[in-house]
């Protein structure tokens, strides 16, 4: 499908600084990736690619349209690991599932390139055998609600070893949950498995009887250390402002 002339202004900051500005007609993307089953592991992000580009602002389900014919586009990235990113492209009323590859801000995926500045707000330009340029804004898409005991911020430390964790459930969704943890200093981001009132990452886990107390257990080595650890309250809430100061 073409859309109407119209001037295509794009930039993204990467290592270097790319903007395209051109008068074509614009194509509506038709080409098709080599199918692929996406499912959901643990992002492996380095410390510095976070710290310089903050590539797990990438991670998640993204919506939009595209620009001059409105139609819908969206865009999901499962997981970061390392310069591969596992990811969904829905188009014309098709979703094309694969790897792309991730460089800098940016996520690569056949002639489709993205990349968000604030974490908010994703931008994608098409381009492909020099059959014109496209670009979509998309927006990220909150995630599911849920009303599991386990959803929140939990954080504590352990006099007993000297240890401190976090431990951040950011959705839940039947026995999957993304979460964000912190354990020695090293934050780690992903896909944990739900089990009962117990969520299960990598080498680390929370449990919780009543949705307010709980532990944090995480193994290191064959070492296990297990820290105490209490639901921080929502930061809108006003039990966290303390009224009697």
């Amino acid at each position: 499908m073409q859309g109407p002339n119209q001037t295509v202004s794009f930039c993204f900051q990467s290592a270097s600084r790319h903007c395209w500005n051109e008068r074509k007609r614009v194509v509506q993307p038709a080409f098709e990736q080599t199918m692929a089953i996406v499912t959901s592991s643990t992002n492996q992000i380095s410390p510095a690619n976070e710290r310089m580009y903050r590539q797990s602002a990438l991670v998640g389900d993204w919506k939009g349209n595209w620009v001059g014919n409105n139609q819908p586009v969206g865009f999901k990235v499962v997981n970061i690991r390392g310069a591969r990113a596992q990811v969904e492209y829905t188009h014309n009323g098709r979703t094309e599932r694969g790897f792309g590859e991730v460089k800098g801000t940016l996520i690569t995926f056949g002639g489709v390139t993205v990349g968000t500045k604030d974490g908010k707000s994703m931008v994608l330009l098409f381009s492909v055998g020099g059959a014109g340029k496209q670009t979509a804004n998309l927006e990220k898409q909150a995630p599911p609600a849920s009303d599991s005991r386990l959803m929140g911020s939990w954080g504590g430390y352990s006099s007993d070893n000297g240890k401190s964790a976090s431990f951040k459930v950011l959705s839940v969704n039947g026995k999957e949950a993304q979460v964000s943890v912190t354990t020695d200093g090293i934050t780690r981001q992903g896909t944990g498995i739900v089990y009962k009132n117990v969520i299960m990452f990598g080498q680390t886990q929370i449990a919780t009887d009543d949705g307010k107390n709980g532990k944090v257990i995480y193994q290191v080595g064959t070492k296990s250390f297990v820290v105490p650890v209490t639901k921080y309250p929502p930061a809108d809430s006003s039990s966290s402002v303390d009224k009697t100061v």
